[in-house]
This record gives structure tokens, C-alpha cells and sequence, in this order.
């Protein structure tokens, strides 16, 4: 199967926090693929991450989440980290944006914390999921169906519980969006 991404534009929401592995690995693989990645933010020039235990790299923003539509992105990354999504999900524009992707029909990838953004805007009632294990119970209030694997594909949406799953869950986020009918509106 052809998995290549030419011609693609992923966006990747975060926000200060955001873990640093979960931007960097699926960035570095839709990228590889061909894909045009942004990194779309709460924050207008850079954001620092969280590695680990401590702050990591900073990073540049690319497109400020006032100026990020859906119509422009085929697809979605929504890296956890925990003060990442926390932060996310406390933000109308960043619950606007999860709420419009999930109900476009687009990719949406979302891994450890992530999906938290997901369910504050009621977007996983009925979908099987995976996170980490912290928010499985969140999940589940939200009338999703939780399991514990590596990553869960149902449709659209791909997940993932952390760090450890990355091999997995870039592999399973490519050929969710290789295979996706929808594509962003021409610029």
C-alpha cells in the first residue's frame, strides 16, 4: 500500500508542556512520509516541552490557533504530556478545533493525555479508545469504550497510551491518513 503523505498538511495542537517525545516522534514521521506538519499553538512564537521530569526543547510555533482552520489540515495530532492537554481543554479555540476535526471526518491521532481534549469537546461517546491509564475513568464517564493496548484504530480516530507506544502509533496515524478520503481545502 502506498503510504505516502505528498501533498498532505497535518497540524499538531499543543501547548506549553506539550511531552516532547509525542510531538517530535509522530512529527518526524508524517514528515518523512511527505507530509506538511504545523505545529499550531495556545502561543504565538515557540512553546517549551516537557521531557520526561523536566523541560525539554522549545519549539517553533508555526500558526497561531487564531489563524489555524480545519478546512486547511487533513489530519490532527493531539500529543499528550499531562499539563499539555490540561491547559488545551480549558481553551474554547482548542476544544473548537478538536470538536470541528472529529466532526469533519478527518484523522485525528491523540496519545497519553491527549484524548482529555476529546472529551471536553464530547467527541469519543461510542469510540473505542486507548490512553493512559490515568484516563481511562474519564473516558469511560464520557461513554467511550476503553481498552488497554498499544494503540486503537476505530475510523478516524487513532490512540495511543504514551511514550512507549510511539513505534505503534505513528504506523497506525500514516496509514489512517494515507488512506483518508478527506483532504484539506487547496490554499
Amino acid at each position: 500500500m502506498n503510504r505516502s503523505l505528498k501533498g498532505r498538511k497535518v497540524a499538531i495542537l499543543a501547548a506549553p508542556g506539550v511531552e516532547q517525545s509525542e510531538l517530535i516522534v509522530p512529527r518526524e514521521a508524517l514528515l518523512r512520509e511527505g507530509a506538511t506538519v504545523d505545529i499550531v499553538s495556545l502561543k504565538r512564537d515557540s512553546l517549551r516541552a516537557w521531557n520526561h521530569d523536566d523541560w525539554g526543547m522549545t519549539f517553533e510555533v508555526d500558526r497561531h490557533i487564531d489563524q489555524a482552520k480545519e478546512s486547511e489540515y487533513d489530519a490532527l495530532v493531539l500529543p499528550g504530556g499531562v499539563m499539555n492537554p490540561d491547559t488545551l481543554r480549558m481553551d474554547h479555540r482548542a476544544v473548537g478545533v478538536a470538536d470541528s476535526f472529529m466532526r469533519s471526518g478527518k484523522p485525528v491521532a491523540a496519545i497519553c493525555h491527549g484524548p482529555w481534549l476529546l472529551v471536553e469537546a464530547d467527541a469519543v461517546r461510542g469510540r473505542n479508545v486507548t490512553s493512559y491509564p490515568s484516563l481511562r475513568t474519564d473516558l469511560s464517564n464520557a461513554k467511550a469504550h476503553w481498552t488497554d493496548a498499544e494503540v486503537v484504530v476505530d475510523g478516524n480516530l487513532v490512540t495511543s497510551r504514551g511514550p512507549d507506544d510511539l513505534p505503534a502509533f505513528c504506523n497506525a496515524l500514516v496509514d489512517v491518513v494515507s488512506r483518508s478520503k478527506t483532504h484539506a481545502a487547496a490554499e
